[in-house]
């Protein structure tokens, strides 16, 4: 089965883990309505939270990948990041990594 998944930070083309998504269809670059913040994960990932007031559009990419890319890439990223719903610019809603917030205070 076919998952699309919206991705920023290290995962976007040219960057350090773009290769965990070999063999998945590029799809265009988006950005997100501006209700996310970042928080750098062990000054190495991004790990993207939704917030209530003060939000910023992450600009990401999308991609329609097999269940077999998506269980590489979610092994390569680190502890927390999960798959949950985006609200992109244009309306729609998609999946992508998200980073709890109460983990940012851990």
């Amino acid at each position: 089965m076919a998952k699309t998944l919206f991705v920023n930070g290290t995962l976007m083309r040219g960057l350090a883990l773009h290769g965990n998504l070999d063999g998945a269809e590029f799809l265009g670059e988006f950005r997100t309505r501006p209700l996310y913040r970042i928080h750098s994960i062990n000054d190495v990932h991004p790990g993207m939270y939704k917030v209530d007031q003060g939000g910023v559009a992450v600009t990401g990419e999308m991609y329609r990948m097999s269940d077999e890319i998506w269980a590489r890439v979610e092994a390569g990223e680190p502890p927390h990041l999960y798959c949950g719903p985006v609200e992109l610019e244009d309306g729609r809603v998609v999946e992508g990594i998200l980073y709890p917030r109460e983990q940012i205070a851990a």
